[in-house]
């Protein structure tokens, strides 16, 4: 048994414990107080080192403070505004916000990875510096990473790691991809205003709902003609209103949704195509638009040798079959921002029971098999110490 299996064995209910504590008081974007607090009490109470931050979250660093290579591993902690629909004993306390996307999991992991890590080090066993990066606000645009690097989490880091729930994998499985493993994704609002009036008169108005309609269909054909299709740009609405009566033309309407795509270069110009497609194609219908447009995330690109990092970790944690090949997503993720300053990789963590069902992140009734928590710990413990101690990683 290798050394981070012995301690997390001995950790494995009381991070369970956690990941339900936090599951069933789940907490939004930059309202993570609770989990925050939680989380610092227990990392202050083995040792390590904590700084909050102005906003929510925090930062955590095992090691001697000024000695040796730094590495970081990120987890985040922030909750979805959804109804908890599992039915488990532990699912939310909160009405309207849940853990649906398995943050909980990712939270109780690094924990359990910092814990780890910390034994080590009391141990003499640790050769440089861990940073645990515990992450408000992934699940708004353009996320809470860019906080973190704003407040120097990644000073002197010299490469950085994190995982993300699959429940597409079972439980025992971590999916590894070089290069791109998930795309862009931009926030889209475009609200329309025109002269309203009665359907039976639809020429004496500006029909908005018509040019509403227009704008929904052709504006993701214009943008798969005028960005290379090998980005794969999808444009597909959430949410889409106007009108209060089936025979009035009204006067004001809202779109909104994502854009994606798989690469940076298209992400590069996506919004300033998206801006000028809406602006021609809504002029024939003689209404108003205002386009709001976020720039939300650019792709997870993983270098080289941190996913071999990555890899060589899987190996020790879940033996020849742990690892396999995954495909790149159209899922946003701000882990992005944090490759674009260092060299790093994200891995997919498998919650399916075997044989069991195949649930959707970001739905209520997300259930994850609760193994992969002391996986996920093991996971970015041998990780961070594979980079401290293997090949360098900070090449991409």
């Amino acid at each position: 048994m290798h050394a981070t299996s012995e301690i997390l064995t001995a950790l494995a209910d009381e991070l369970v414990a956690v990941r339900r504590d936090l599951h069933a008081h789940p907490e939004l974007a930059w309202t993570e107080t609770r989990t925050t607090q939680l989380l610092a009490d227990r990392l202050r109470a083995a040792g390590v080192r904590v700084r909050t931050l102005s906003t929510t979250g925090l930062v955590a660093e095992v090691g001697t403070d000024g000695e040796g290579p730094v590495v970081a591993l990120r987890g985040d902690i922030d909750a979805l505004p959804l109804e908890d629909r599992t039915g488990l004993p532990w699912a939310s306390t909160v009405p309207g916000v849940a853990h649906a996307c398995g943050h909980d999991v990712h939270a109780s992991a690094l924990l359990g990875a910092a814990l780890t890590l910390q034994q080590l080090h009391e141990r003499g066993a640790l050769p440089g510096r861990v940073r645990l990066l515990f992450q408000p606000a992934e699940e708004v645009m353009p996320g809470g990473a860019l906080e973190l690097i704003a407040a120097d989490a990644l000073a002197d880091v010299s490469s950085v790691f994190a995982l993300h729930c699959d429940p597409s994998l079972d439980v025992g499985e971590v999916g590894l991809l070089e290069g791109p493993i998930t795309g862009a994704a931009d926030h889209l609002v475009v609200h329309l205003s025109g002269r309203g009036g009665h359907t039976s008169r639809p020429h004496l108005t500006e029909d908005l709902t018509f040019a509403l309609g227009k704008l929904l269909t052709e504006l993701p054909a214009v943008l798969s003609r005028r960005i290379d299709p090998r980005a794969g740009v999808s444009v597909v609405w959430g949410q889409v209103e106007a009108g209060v009566a089936p025979n009035v033309i009204p006067a004001e309407g809202r779109m909104s949704g994502t854009v994606r795509m798989l690469d940076a270069d298209a992400w590069a110009v996506a919004e300033d195509v998206v801006r000028r497609a809406v602006q021609l194609l809504a002029e024939p219908y003689g209404v108003e638009t205002v386009v709001h447009y976020t720039r939300g995330v650019p792709p997870v690109v993983n270098a080289h040798a941190a996913t071999a990092a990555l890899r060589r970790a899987a190996l020790t944690v879940l033996g020849p079959t742990g690892a396999a090949t995954t495909r790149q997503s159209l899922g946003g993720e701000d882990f992005g921002w944090y490759l674009q300053q260092v060299p790093g990789a994200l891995a997919r963590l498998g919650t399916r029971t075997p044989g069991g069902r195949t649930y959707d992140l970001h739905q209520g009734d997300l259930v994850v098999d609760e193994r992969a928590v002391t996986i996920g710990a093991a996971l970015l413990a041998e990780t961070a110490l594979e980079a401290l101690a293997g090949p360098a990683v900070n090449a991409r």
